[in-house]
């Protein structure tokens, strides 16, 4: 699999991986903005965003019908989509490319949906390496208040599509505390950066750029 060897363009990806209302979509952002203001030419990407499949994806979702199998090739079939014509092409340019949510994400919630893990990797088994994954760790407690304050989870966002329980919220805690393990677990075999994301935007931002900016140095 290419994700256990470093891709050879000239490009850098980097990626930020951790359960919703982690904080990952709005450090990114920030990073985003400060590598502009250092003159560099930076693409963005994020999950569920490509224009071949995510129309599909997202009639597919309200009608509330989805199996887990489905619901992992269709979100492969994105992930392809975007990886060929947006992902690779910038790398090979000498762009910096952020992704907000990589292959990663799937590694988490498929297997946490009873999707056998072996299978989801080798579905997934054409995607390159990142040259950093920033994994915005935090607990599903501090992630349910800050998705409460913003908005109501959603149905499988929250895992009502696997009978956990009859409370949205009961469900979402119990969902997302399986997807932040299975994160947990992938710390090491994919060597994510941990990043404390219950530290203040501020302090979570600054080391995000040291941490960055000493790979780009490499």
């Amino acid at each position: 699999m290419r994700l256990y060897k470093k891709h050879d363009f000239p490009g850098k990806l980097f990626v930020v991986e951790g359960v919703d209302g982690s904080g990952k979509s709005t450090q990114l952002d920030l990073l985003r903005n400060w590598l502009e203001s250092k003159g560099k030419s930076v693409i963005f990407t994020e999950w569920n965003s490509s224009t071949l499949i995510s129309k599909t994806i997202k009639q597919a979702k309200r009608s509330n019908t989805l199996i887990p199998v489905t619901f992992s090739i269709l979100h492969a079939t994105d992930f392809a989509d975007r990886l060929e014509n947006i992902i690779i092409p910038a790398l090979k340019a000498g762009l910096f490319v952020l992704a907000d949510r990589y292959c990663f994400t799937a590694f988490a919630r498929d297997v946490s949906r009873g999707v056998d893990k072996e299978w989801v990797r080798n579905l997934y088994g054409f995607a390159i390496r990142p040259d950093g994954t920033f994994y915005f760790q935090v607990p599903v407690e501090v992630s349910l208040g800050r998705i409460n304050n913003m908005r109501a989870p959603g149905f499988y966002e929250s895992g009502m599509d696997l009978g956990l329980s009859s409370d949205p919220r009961e469900s979402f805690r119990i969902f997302q505390s399986n997807i932040i393990n299975e994160y947990d677990r992938m710390v090491d075999e994919f060597e994510f950066q941990v990043m404390p994301a219950t530290r203040t935007i501020h302090e979570q931002q600054m080391l995000f750029r040291d941490k960055v900016s000493s790979l780009i140095e490499d």
